[in-house]
């Protein structure tokens, strides 16, 4: 248990991180939600890609249990201060986690359409490794949740730019082929829709980092550019 939230009652200790391993607990799940859609896509597994489908209820009920339980510590314990804080940054947390779980779904959702199509020579390559490169980012975001770790949570959040870029190398890869060849058209745009997915993972794994910054510092930094948070929270500029 972190120092930070220490308390005389150890039953108040253990729902503090009680709540905090349930949130790993569901980043674990929501991981392997993006591991197996993109295992789907690759590998044309129908079977795969409806499991995924199917987990997503796991996602949604955990977000719900945890989000009850949040709202117990709150009504009975009153928290104040940095356990306070802890408790707003889990139900934050948990609702970027279970929209990473219906980004997943919806690659699964394109994985089970595409796998009866004629499949391109490189199997999807680029989106694969723009898939590994988003489920890396909630990896390591959950990683510096678990550990409070701000320096990392910024080193994740710098990761975002980079799918940025990526996904759109993607996309104009993907629009030349369908210019090429017309016949593409329906396959392709259901490939930009898995894309599109990823990409919104990554800007959810960025909003996890945001929450780690809250918790550590109690400073909202939604709609503040990277570098102005960097140079306000950790006193240079950002990337140094």
């Amino acid at each position: 248990m972190d120092p930070m939230y220490t308390h005389i009652s150890q039953q108040y200790n253990a729902e503090l991180e009680d709540i905090r391993s349930k949130v790993l607990q569901m980043g674990g799940l929501v991981e392997q939600q993006i591991d197996q859609a993109l295992q789907a896509l690759v590998k044309g597994d129908i079977a795969l890609g409806e499991a995924v489908i199917m987990d997503d209820t796991k996602v949604n009920s955990m977000e719900v249990a945890i989000d009850e339980e949040c709202s117990q510590i709150i009504a009975r314990r009153q928290p104040a201060a940095s356990d306070l804080r802890l408790v707003v940054a889990v139900i934050k947390t948990i609702t970027d986690l279970e929209r990473i779980g219906d980004e997943a779904e919806k690659i699964a959702r394109m994985a089970v359409r595409l796998a009866g199509d004629e499949r391109p020579k490189n199997n999807y390559a680029e989106i694969h490794s723009l898939g590994m490169h988003v489920r890396t980012m909630v990896h390591n975001a959950l990683d510096a949740f678990a550990r409070v770790d701000i320096e990392a949570a910024f080193n994740v959040a710098r990761e975002d730019r980079k799918v940025d870029e990526q996904y759109e190398a993607v996309i104009r890869q993907l629009i030349t082929v369908m210019m090429e060849d017309p016949r593409t058209i329906s396959r392709v745009l259901n490939v930009i829709w898995a894309a599109r997915a990823l990409e919104r993972i990554g800007d959810h794994a960025s909003n996890l980092c945001e929450y780690i910054v809250y918790l550590v510092k109690g400073k909202d930094v939604r709609h503040t550019s990277l570098e102005q948070v960097e140079k306000e929270i950790l006193g240079r500029p950002s990337g140094s």
